[in-house]
């Protein structure tokens, strides 16, 4: 069973973590095929937006699948390589140039939390479950994991989350900031379509602007001349034209990202 899965739907590509018997707990080929998936969606114009889900109805991604750790993560090198794996992916999600959106059903666990707080929107069903369990297993939890639930709960929370490890409700993670919106289940499809329908339909040349202005906001030493020259690109393109014309004739604006 293909355990990565790809779909494409328009402007809108699907990345679904198919391993529902374990919860989509993540193993190292589930890293190394969910990066390859997400680099073929950054190659691929026609995509603009890109959602990420788990198969089934109980769980986004519960974590890494311990039941691999004898095989994947019992020596040192082993380690590397399975965070080198992570890395990949995680710099994929985190650098690529088109939106993404984090379609969280039931559990969202460790590496759940961890893949969930790299895209750029959160939306989650009513009976989705979110925690950090690494204090119960004796694991490491690195520093750039830490600081992006920081970024997004604050220090606090943060604390609260890393320390005590426990489990808590879609309607907490709102409240706290962990995710944008909460929707019933039988809504999270028809939401997160018309989210990413709504993103695609707006100028690819800004969006981009936007992602790069927000990843270097989060840096120490943010590069602002190229996000200078993103936003000179906008206002030079040919979708900034478009973008007047069709306010002044009152139509839909048609965006070609040049």
């Amino acid at each position: 069973m293909n355990k990565i899965l790809s779909t494409t739907s328009g402007p809108i590509g699907t990345l679904t973590f198919n391993n529902p018997e374990r919860h989509n707990a993540m193993s190292l080929d589930m890293w190394r095929g969910a990066a390859t998936v997400l680099e073929a969606f950054e190659r691929d114009p026609a995509i603009r937006v890109i959602v990420l889900t788990g198969a089934g109805e109980k769980a986004f991604v519960s974590g890494a699948d311990i039941s691999k750790f004898e095989d994947e993560r019992a020596t040192l090198d082993a380690v590397a390589e399975y965070n080198a794996s992570v890395d990949r992916f995680s710099a994929a999600l985190l650098n690529g140039t088109k939106p993404t959106i984090a379609m969280i059903r039931g559990f969202c666990l460790g590496g759940g939390v961890g893949i969930a707080a790299c895209c750029d929107l959160r939306i989650a069903n009513d009976t989705a479950r979110f925690a950090v369990p690494a204090a119960k297993l004796g694991l490491g939890y690195g520093y750039e994991n830490v600081r992006r639930i920081v970024d997004l709960v604050g220090p606090p929370f943060a604390a609260e989350m890393l320390l005590t490890a426990r489990q808590f409700d879609a309607a907490e993670a709102a409240r706290v900031g962990l995710i944008n919106r909460v929707v019933p289940d039988a809504e999270i499809d028809r939401t997160v379509r018309e989210l990413a329908e709504t993103i695609a339909g707006n100028a690819p040349l800004t969006i981009q602007a936007v992602k790069r202005i927000l990843r270097e906001l989060r840096r120490e030493s943010p590069d602002v001349a190229a996000c200078d020259a993103l936003v000179q690109k906008c206002f030079e393109s040919a979708d900034y034209r478009e973008g007047r014309r069709a306010f002044m004739e009152k139509r839909k604006a048609e965006f070609r990202g040049v």
